[in-house]
């Protein structure tokens, strides 16, 4: 039997690839669709989108004080509207990724025996578990970088022509633009899978898959503006705080130089009573400059948890393999 097995081996991985392929051909034909409409979406916005809008934004421009001013509201209105569509679905897909992976990529094929089967055909557990997660694992790089440097296209293309273009520091559009993406995604991945081998249920481990995901996102914002030196600023206390970007902190200077933060006030008279003990302002934030110094040291966190998350599904695999190896033993 062993003999078989090491002979069988070397042809299996590539049969295992199609009956993946095969098996989960319906979420491939589903993200097919899904990544075909957004990037035909991202090329719009950098394309007639962006040009209609721009458009209505330079006869806002031009307007008059007072004459009646006359300007493409539709096309403004459009524009914002699909990039807001476009940037939400694109820091939604970490989450479906993760979901699918719970629920189909493990938990099924745990839950319907799928998984058992293959093992007792020259397959081990270990390669079953690392084909299921390097086939989709290249694909969702590889479909999920193009979109973000799609979105990074457009978004970059809006700036100087629309007036309401998010800023870069935008959550929302610093992740759906970057490698972080591609990042959370594979992160998605591996929360999943792991939920799917934890729980061998459909339903509870999709569920799972989604919560471990984002309690992965909230953990990146959290560590995100302290991953990379900021610039601090300083100023007087009526100029008010200086610098535009990504804030990681704000607060007061005192007369020996320390960084308090601003003291509560409700009203002119108890603000400027409360202000007055103070010689300035401080201003501790990202300029734009940092955005991909951001990008990378965000993207290496979340691969670090997304590789913590890998080792798991081995180790739980093993843990699983070895008791049913033992159970098997017994009887």
């Amino acid at each position: 039997m062993s003999a078989l097995t090491l002979t069988a081996a070397p042809a299996g991985r590539p049969r295992q690839t199609r009956w993946l392929l095969r098996l989960h051909r319906p979420a491939l034909y589903t993200w097919a669709v899904l990544w075909l409409a957004l990037a035909a979406l991202l090329l719009a916005l950098d394309g007639p989108l962006l040009n209609a809008a721009a458009e209505g934004w330079r006869q806002v421009r031009n307007c008059g004080m007072t004459e009646r001013c006359t300007y493409d509201q539709k096309a403004i209105l459009r524009y914002k509207d699909y990039y807001n569509y476009a940037t939400i679905a694109l820091n939604v897909l970490p989450f479906l990724v993760a979901g699918w992976a719970g629920a189909a990529l493990t938990g099924r094929e745990l839950e319907s025996g799928t998984a058992r089967l293959a093992w007792t055909q020259a397959t081990s557990p270990a390669r079953w578990l690392a084909v299921r997660l390097a086939v989709p694992a290249l694909g969702v790089t590889v479909c999920t970088g193009l979109l973000a440097w799609l979105h990074h296209r457009a978004w970059a293309a809006g700036q100087g022509r629309i007036d309401s273009a998010k800023d870069w520091y935008d959550r929302f559009t610093f992740h759906a633009g970057g490698p972080t993406l591609a990042a959370m995604a594979l992160a998605g991945l591996a929360a999943g899978a792991l939920a799917g081998l934890l729980l061998r249920r459909t339903l509870p481990a999709l569920a799972l898959g989604v919560l471990v995901a984002g309690g992965v996102r909230g953990l990146t914002e959290l560590a995100m503006p302290h991953l990379w030196p900021a610039v601090t600023r300083l100023s007087t206390v009526d100029q008010g705080f200086l610098g535009k970007g990504l804030v990681v902190d704000q607060g007061m200077v005192t007369s020996s130089g320390a960084h308090v933060p601003p003291p509560p006030c409700d009203s002119n008279a108890s603000c400027d009573a409360a202000y007055a003990h103070f010689t300035g302002r401080y201003n501790t934030y990202h300029p734009h400059s940092d955005l991909w110094g951001l990008q990378l040291t965000t993207a290496a966190l979340t691969l670090a948890i997304a590789a913590l998350l890998v080792t798991g599904c081995f180790l739980v695999l093993r843990r699983q393999t070895g008791t049913l190896r033992a159970a098997r033993a017994t009887a």
